[in-house]
């Protein structure tokens, strides 16, 4: 059977991949998983400097979830540079860089520095909150996910992803913004806005009070989205939101996308990723289909 999908001109081995922030940059995972077997690897997000992230705590389970608020904690784009990509290049797998940056000026440095690297693509984290303009998410605003994502193709090398904030009223207009200029590549949803209490202490079960709502209780919300964006746009989409079964990662094709990223998943299965691959090459067979690219966007 055929698993490959083909993103913007690179090709996949299957359409299976790591959601950002939740599998490091492969390392700490890979005593679990042959990274070779995925179809892609995609690092936590990578600004220009090193991060500390947020105080603590930054992670509360929820009914169906998780909420974190980590923060983009990471070391800079110098020591991943150093580190992280010649480890991931043993593999035989491709190398999707996730950026985060405050303003436009730190996502474009950190392009224009990933531009001679041997890696494969590059995810856009536009849900970072835009220190400049008084702390809105720039994925929260048509016109700044437009303009950001023009600026960023003017440096980029690598085919660029824009990865879509949910919490908008209507995720078609910041869908076609992004593909207006110019982005090769569309992921969704990253995560929800989410708060929990811990009524015992009566205090915020996460220091920075609010959070990212992931895992299976958002998966609804993120199918949905993946369909309408679909519909939208002419970009191949990277379709995530809860997915724990291949089962699941088949409705996200079905419903619009071309790959699939596995974040929550890998906290508590680190194998994660290949039991959905597995799960979804026995849905194939049952079902006799030949070609995984058959189940994109068949459902109208």
């Amino acid at each position: 059977m055929n698993m490959k999908v083909n993103l913007a001109g690179v090709e996949l081995s299957n359409p299976v991949m790591t959601a950002s922030g939740t599998f490091g940059s492969g390392a700490e995972y890979s005593e679990f998983v042959d990274l070779s077997q995925l179809g892609a690897v995609v690092t936590k997000g990578v600004a220009n400097v090193p991060w500390p992230g947020n105080p603590t705590p930054r992670i509360a389970e929820t009914y169906g979830g998780m909420i974190n608020a980590v923060g983009l904690q990471n070391p800079g784009i110098d020591l991943f540079i150093q580190r992280d990509i010649p480890f991931l290049k043993k593999y035989d797998t491709k190398i999707i860089v996730n950026v985060c940056g405050r303003t436009t000026e730190d996502y474009c440095e950190v392009v224009e520095r990933l531009g001679d690297q041997p890696v494969d693509l590059l995810e856009i984290n536009i849900s970072c909150p835009n220190v400049k303009e008084g702390g809105i998410a720039f994925g929260q605003n048509p016109k700044a996910v437009e303009e950001i994502t023009k600026e960023i193709k003017k440096r980029a090398k690598q085919p660029v992803i824009m990865k879509l904030s949910p919490n908008v009223t209507d995720i078609t207009e910041t869908a076609k913004a992004a593909e207006a200029g110019g982005a090769d590549i569309l992921s969704l949803i990253n995560t929800l806005t989410g708060m929990k209490i811990d009524i015992n202490r009566r205090t915020f079960a996460v220091a920075n009070k609010t959070g990212g709502l992931s895992g299976p209780a958002i998966k609804p919300v993120a199918v949905r989205m993946v369909y309408q964006a679909a519909n939208a746009v002419k970009v191949p989409i990277i379709g995530m939101g809860g997915i724990m079964t291949g089962e699941d990662a088949i409705e996200f094709m079905m419903a619009g996308a071309t790959a699939v990223s596995v974040g929550t998943a890998n906290f508590h299965n680190p194998r994660a990723t290949l039991d959905i691959l597995a799960g979804m090459q026995a849905f194939m067979k049952q079902q006799n289909v030949e070609d995984v690219k058959d189940f994109i966007g068949c459902v109208k």
